[in-house]
C-alpha cells in the first residue's frame, strides 16, 4: 500500500532542495563581493592604522618634549 502523501512529499522536498541551491548560491556570491569589499577597502585599513600610529607618537613627543622643557626651564613654577 502506497503512502498517499507521497507525491505531496517528494514535490515539496524538491521544491525545499531547489530553494536551497538558490540560497547555497546566493551566499556564495555574496561572499565572493565580501571578499572584493575586503581587497577594497585594505589601503584605507593601512592609512587609518598610519594615521593612528602617527597620532600616537605625535601625543607621545608632545608629552616628552613639554616634560623636558618643564624641567629645564628654570624660571617656571610648579603648580
Amino acid at each position: 500500500m502506497e503512502n498517499p502523501h507521497s507525491e505531496r512529499h517528494a514535490i515539496l522536498l524538491e521544491r525545499i532542495v531547489k530553494n536551497a541551491d538558490k540560497c547555497t548560491e546566493l551566499i556564495l556570491e555574496l561572499n565572493h563581493c565580501v571578499e572584493e569589499i575586503i581587497r577594497a577597502n585594505a589601503y584605507v585599513k593601512t592609512a587609518a592604522d598610519l594615521a593612528t600610529k602617527y597620532r600616537k607618537n605625535v601625543q607621545y613627543n608632545l608629552e616628552a618634549t613639554s616634560a623636558r622643557s618643564l624641567s629645564s626651564d628654570p624660571h617656571q613654577t610648579p603648580d
